[in-house]
């Protein structure tokens, strides 16, 4: 008895500690995490934490992020990256705490019926009351909310995926299960068949438990990324590919993905298209790693996948000055620059995120003409030494020095003063530069 103890214990400090083991170190900013204890419907009995940064858009996003069981809200704020990217790119972060027990301590609720629909109780409601709390009080986005987590809360990620598809819009779950997975309360760990490793059930088996949860929904579904360790033996490491399987057939896409690549090394990456080119699903095996994700850099990779890694800009100066210079130049220059920047119909933001020998760019393409545009191919050429291996939102040909990217079928047409936003992933030989000059149409763009 003594030894299962311990076992136990052993356990539950990996799971305490899943995905919160890399301490973040973060500047001194006034925002700080903050406990909400009325915010609305709350069957699950769960606490409430949120972090809102100084600097944000007018709606910003909203990012739920959970912790791992014997965790809280608290303890994976201060030790994943999530709250450091927020101040970067300016999204709000829920940080639920789970309060219902389970072998490990407190986790949340993925194996109650009541939890397994939508609006049915438990859990689930407790969050999407949170995400209504962030919308209400903080203006954040309802069209852009994302789900995150670490264990128990990868579980409770693609859970939520399940029974809230017309709420969040993506989700990144570390070490997660797929959804219904476990059976009853009984069937959660340490003990029960979901991650006793011998798992197997059908794709279709799989998605037929997702399309159950919300009878009758026929709208768009969340985008999935999913996370694993290939030397994960809490949560097999096989259940990845169970997810994998569940989420290709709720999107109809096959089984052999589109593409394949190493982002990082030791991150293997499969990633499922559809018809339009748009990364539905992208599943990473992590090698050698355990039960210890996110590390270093996978919080970043997560939110570039949610599209929201665009940074805010810079506040103001809080007390500019109030002269001009005392000592002007004595001799301004009498002409102007003769090459002045070009002011097209169309401005590119460019948001590049790089590693050891990959980047990713995200393009914002704003369409600042008085007419809309029906079908668009934008050139740039990229620095020597990058190739791009892979984009979402936009064909890319040739993948190096002057490319063209071009409008899949869901986003031909930018209204006047609309944007799109595209993006790619490239290998690069130590120039992770942006591209300085791009033309929409033969236009040419002013880069922000």
């Amino acid at each position: 008895m003594k030894i299962r103890r311990k076992l136990l214990l052993a356990a539950a400090v990996a799971l305490a500690v899943a995905g919160v083991a890399v301490p973040a170190t973060r500047p001194a900013y006034a925002a700080s995490l903050t406990e909400v204890t009325n915010f609305g419907a709350n069957p699950g009995g769960m606490r409430m934490h949120i972090y809102v940064p100084d600097r944000r858009p007018a709606n910003p996003p909203i990012v739920v992020a959970m912790h791992g069981c014997g965790g809280s809200g608290p303890g994976f704020y201060s030790g994943s990256e999530f709250a450091r990217l927020a101040d970067q790119y300016g999204y709000i972060v829920i940080y639920p705490s789970a309060m219902q027990e389970a072998g490990f301590g407190k986790c949340f609720d993925t194996w109650s019926a009541a939890s397994k629909r939508r609006d049915g109780g438990s859990d689930p409601v407790s969050i999407a009351s949170m995400v209504a709390y962030a919308n209400r009080q903080h203006a954040g986005d309802l069209n852009r909310v994302y789900a995150t987590g670490s264990s128990s809360g990868g579980m409770m990620t693609q859970h939520m995926m399940a029974v809230y598809p017309d709420l969040f819009k993506a989700g990144a779950a570390f070490m997660g299960v797929p959804f219904n997975c476990f059976a009853n309360a009984a069937d959660y760990p340490p003990g029960g068949q979901c991650t006793g490793g011998n798992m197997n059930r059908t794709p279709q088996q799989w998605g037929d438990a997702v399309r159950q949860a919300y009878p009758g929904y026929t709208g768009p579904r969340p985008r999935v990324q999913l996370w694993h360790g290939t030397n994960d033996t809490l949560v097999p490491y096989s259940l990845l590919q169970e997810s994998v399987e569940q989420w290709t057939n709720v999107f109809g896409l096959s089984q052999t993905p589109t593409s394949t690549d190493t982002p990082q090394a030791n991150w293997n990456r499969r990633r499922f298209m559809d018809a339009g080119s748009v990364v539905q699903v992208e599943a990473y095996s992590v090698q050698g790693a355990g039960h210890s994700l996110p590390s270093s850099g996978m919080a970043a990779a997560a939110i570039s996948f949610f599209g929201i890694s665009n940074a805010v800009p810079p506040s103001p100066p809080s007390n500019p000055p109030s002269n001009p210079p005392s000592n002007p130049p004595s001799n301004p220059p009498s002409n102007p620059p003769s090459n002045p920047p070009a002011s097209g119909a169309c401005r590119v933001t460019d948001t590049i995120t790089a590693w050891n020998n990959g980047l990713t760019s995200n393009l914002t393409i704003t369409n600042t003409g008085s007419a809309g545009i029906n079908g668009w191919s934008l050139v740039f050429t990229l620095p020597s030494g990058q190739t791009i291996t892979s984009g979402w939102n936009a064909t890319y040909s040739p993948s190096s020095g002057q490319v063209t990217a071009r409008n899949v079928g869901h986003n031909g047409a930018i209204a006047a003063n609309g944007s799109v936003t595209v993006g790619f992933q490239a290998t690069h030989s130590g120039n992770t530069a942006a591209p300085s000059a791009f033309t929409l149409n033969g236009a040419a763009c002013t880069v922000a």
